[in-house]
């Protein structure tokens, strides 16, 4: 990549950082291209090059804001972390996540998950599946995951609560359940008792 086309492209991921932060602060309405444009140190016009449409702009967030969220996953489960402190990340992660997300911005998250052909389902598909398996193989190697489950039977469970968690009735409501819902999840109802 030459010069001028690493330039563009940081310029690009600039507006998408800038957009990105704004929407979690404020959500997506009240943030005008204007404030975007302020807060990347860039035109209003340049912005309108890049995406053509604020709702261009939403969505490349949208899709920037998924990357990133699976980037941090796997290099958490690839650290030389022991695995405990892997599970303590990541649902730690999903709480500070959940924490400063603006709810419209949730929203319309959740509404993007919704749709048919998503981009969260092809990523879950191409790269969470197999970052799953790895992250279970490895604590079933180590002890913490019990030999008797199967990463087919762990992925069932969490497919069911995909396929839940994509009614709109439910993704309204579980934006301030993130912890526990994740926490459940890697600790039963019984808790974490120790490493």
């Amino acid at each position: 990549m030459d010069g001028f086309q690493r330039r563009k492209e940081q310029k690009k991921n600039d507006i998408l950082e800038a957009a990105l932060a704004l929407f979690m602060e404020y959500g997506i309405q009240k943030v005008s291209i204007a404030e975007i444009a302020k807060k990347a140190n860039v035109s209003q016009v340049t912005i309108y090059n890049y995406f053509e449409s604020k709702h261009n702009l939403i969505h490349e967030v949208f899709i920037y804001y998924v990357d990133h969220a699976y980037s941090d996953a796997e290099q958490i489960v690839y650290s030389d972390l022991p695995f405990p402190k892997k599970i303590e990340q990541l649902t730690f992660n999903k709480k500070e996540v959940a924490r400063q997300m603006n709810p419209e911005l949730y929203q319309y998250l959740m509404k993007e998950y919704t749709t048919n052909g998503n981009y969260i389902e092809k990523i879950y598909v191409e790269k969470a599946i197999p970052l799953y398996n790895y992250l279970f193989s490895e604590g079933r190697e180590k002890g913490y995951i019990d030999p008797s489950l199967s990463n087919e039977a762990i992925l069932f469970y969490i497919q069911m609560l995909k396929d839940y968690i994509q009614r709109e009735d439910v993704y309204k409501k579980i934006l301030p359940l993130t912890e526990e819902i994740t926490k459940i999840f890697f600790y039963g109802i019984v808790g974490k008792r120790g490493d």
